[in-house]
């Protein structure tokens, strides 16, 4: 077996002492980095009072996303950070008309629902939402997608890997075809960043989304936004607050005069906590290195593949690597009575209708985990059928 040399950030997080933890794909483990800066945190506030705002905590916003931007592959001074992706969404869609022409926001039906439930409230504002059918719950078409983008379509929301498969689409030949009829593309990144190589900018992705919470261990409440460097500073988004004014500290009333960029794109008052704590997980990827976690995820997904089918159970995720991202999705019978007990036995898993249960390892991971996990499903799969 080859040497691992990840295993030594394992002392890193706690969790992993309790348990088998592969959820990594919903919440990542949490750093013991993250409570030292949460009390920083509760130090300054503790110490310093309403003076923290001028001391860092209202450049948060910015220092935060460019500490997130080379794991993204973007520059610096490009990404806001939200609430979550829901309310990133929601900025860019207030960035644009829906009562002309190109009016479309086409999109696959395997999107994750939040998404598809934030652009459905476009409808009201004249929006037309098309969804493209998939072939099954695991892969798109891709020809279908790019013939149903049009001159007629403003957006094109795209998970780059999807939650229910972990398949991973092909976002350089949505974008290309996007830009080739004036479309717009939404990459959302959510269940690669921090776990499969980035390079948004090189892609020319309009905007990108994503939160901290799943493989950038930076825990809830971290949402990010990305917009093209070029396109920033002509948008003028609706939803907005005075984090976004030019001059905040004036509280000028009326209409609001925009920040440059990532700035016009804030809300109110920063989550100054949560980004505070997510510092530690975009540090910790960044020193371990992207490339490093996918050589060593595709050896640990391909382990759990193997295993399960192996044992005669199905696999709703791509075999293909260049289709695979951190995630394996094995069809049980009785998958959310199995799920349940993989967690009482401290096999810390979750279950998807419609696509199984959902195994996660990331670099914290190891083979003989991989082993336990499948060892415990093939039992409990056995229980569960009598």
């Amino acid at each position: 077996m080859r040497e691992d040399r990840l295993v030594a950030w394992r002392h890193e997080f706690p969790i992993l002492d309790t348990c088998t933890y592969l959820v990594t794909h919903s919440l990542g483990a949490m750093p013991r980095r993250a409570s030292t800066y949460l009390r920083q945190f509760a130090e300054e506030w503790s110490t310093r009072g309403v003076r923290a705002w001028h001391e860092g905590w209202w450049e948060i916003g910015r220092t935060t996303g460019d500490l997130l931007g080379p794991v993204l592959g973007v520059g610096k001074g490009t990404i806001s950070m939200h609430q979550n992706v829901t309310v990133a969404l929601g900025v860019i869609a207030s960035c644009h008309r829906f009562d002309g022409p190109r009016n479309r926001i086409v999109m696959t039906d395997l999107e994750f629902p939040s998404n598809m439930y934030l652009f459905e409230g476009c409808r009201k504002y004249g929006a037309e939402i098309v969804y493209v059918a998939s072939p099954d719950t695991m892969r798109t078409d891709l020809q279908r997608l790019l013939d149903a983008i049009d001159e007629r379509t403003a957006l094109v929301p795209l998970s780059l890997v999807l939650f229910k498969s972990a398949y991973i689409q092909d976002a350089a030949a949505v974008i290309e075809k996007a830009h080739r009829v004036g479309a717009r593309v939404i990459l959302d990144v959510y269940q690669a960043a921090g776990a499969v190589p980035l390079e948004i900018e090189q892609l020319g992705a309009d905007f990108a989304v994503g939160g901290s919470v799943k493989w950038l261990c930076g825990g809830p409440g971290a949402g990010y936004l990305y917009v093209r460097p070029d396109l920033a500073n002509q948008l003028e988004p609706g939803i907005v607050g005075w984090a976004a004014h030019a001059h905040p500290f004036e509280f000028a009333g009326g209409a609001i005069e925009y920040a440059d960029a990532p700035e016009r794109f804030q809300s109110g008052t920063p989550n100054v906590p949560s980004l505070y704590s997510a510092r530690a997980g975009y540090e910790i990827i960044a020193e371990i290195g992207v490339p490093a976690i996918r050589e060593k995820s595709l050896r640990l997904t391909r382990r759990l593949m193997d295993l399960a089918k192996a044992a005669g159970f199905r696999v709703n995720t791509p075999d293909a690597d260049h289709e695979r991202g951190g995630a394996v999705i094995i069809d049980v019978p009785n998958g959310q009575t199995v799920a349940d007990e993989l967690i009482r036995r401290k096999v810390i898993v979750d279950y998807r209708p419609g696509a199984g249960i959902r195994m996660a390892p990331h670099f914290y991971n190891t083979a003989e985990e991989i082993d336990r996990a499948m060892s415990v499903l093939a039992d409990a799969a056995v229980t569960a059928a009598h």
